[in-house]
């Protein structure tokens, strides 16, 4: 149990959630329904989410092993070796389920949501403007998802994506703020902005499409702000 916990920490599975109702969210943006083939997309970008947090421990291993010597590979819970594979087995998945999807233009997004994620990784340490690629990051899950759906990138879908993106800026820049206090805040506040993307999701759902949505960005940002308990996501 405690194995599968370590790689359930190297892959912040606690949000998930946030990765599921923006899918949902471009889903019915693009289409104003959730197809069969949904939870392909859901699932590509899922693997690629847990991907880019491995690599991202990978990429950070050293700092970490300093600053935070608790995350899974400085503190032995974790190999690198054991790391690295799974990052290229999540990728590997991810495209694969994208390659099944309706529309090859899925996949073509999926691979720059791919190269998007390991140029974060690689580089998000010494570059200040780094923020906005992991923007990028999030608002490619809408393209991934409405391109493999649908073959169209409508306007609502990139209002969505692009919502998202300068709230993903904003998480970004308080983090670097609480990390350069002494101390972090006395309120879990980026987990908190976490769970708000799921919210964020079920309010556009619901001025789009229809109110009850709403309850589906309330159930995503409720699992990720209980699942914050168990394994934290920032």
């Amino acid at each position: 149990m405690k194995a599968i916990r370590s790689y359930l920490d190297l892959c912040r599975v606690s949000n998930l959630p946030t990765v599921w109702t923006n899918a949902l969210a471009a889903s019915l943006l693009a289409t104003g329904a959730v197809p069969a083939s949904f939870l392909l997309p859901v699932l590509a970008n899922s693997c690629f989410y847990m991907a880019g947090m491995s690599l991202n421990d990978l990429c950070d291993a050293k700092h970490d092993r300093t600053h935070r010597p608790t995350r899974p590979i400085p503190s032995g819970r974790v190999s690198e070796r054991a790391a690295l594979i799974v990052t290229v087995m999540l990728f590997g998945a991810g495209l694969l389920l994208l390659a099944a999807a309706p529309h090859a233009s899925g996949l073509v997004a999926g691979l720059m949501l791919v190269l998007a994620i390991v140029a974060y990784d690689f580089r998000h340490k010494r570059n200040p403007l780094s923020v906005l690629l992991m923007a990028a990051c999030r608002f490619l899950v809408f393209a991934v998802t409405s391109l493999a759906l649908t073959d169209r990138l409508p306007p609502l879908v990139l209002l969505g994506g692009g919502i998202q993106f300068f709230y993903v800026v904003l998480i970004s820049l308080v983090a670097r703020r609480e990390n350069a206090r002494s101390t972090p805040f006395s309120f879990p506040v980026i987990p908190g902005m976490l769970a708000g993307i799921a919210l964020l999701d079920g309010i556009l759902m619901a001025l789009s499409v229809a109110l009850p949505w709403l309850l589906a960005g309330i159930a995503g940002s409720l699992l990720t702000w209980a699942g914050q308990r168990f394994v934290r996501g920032d």
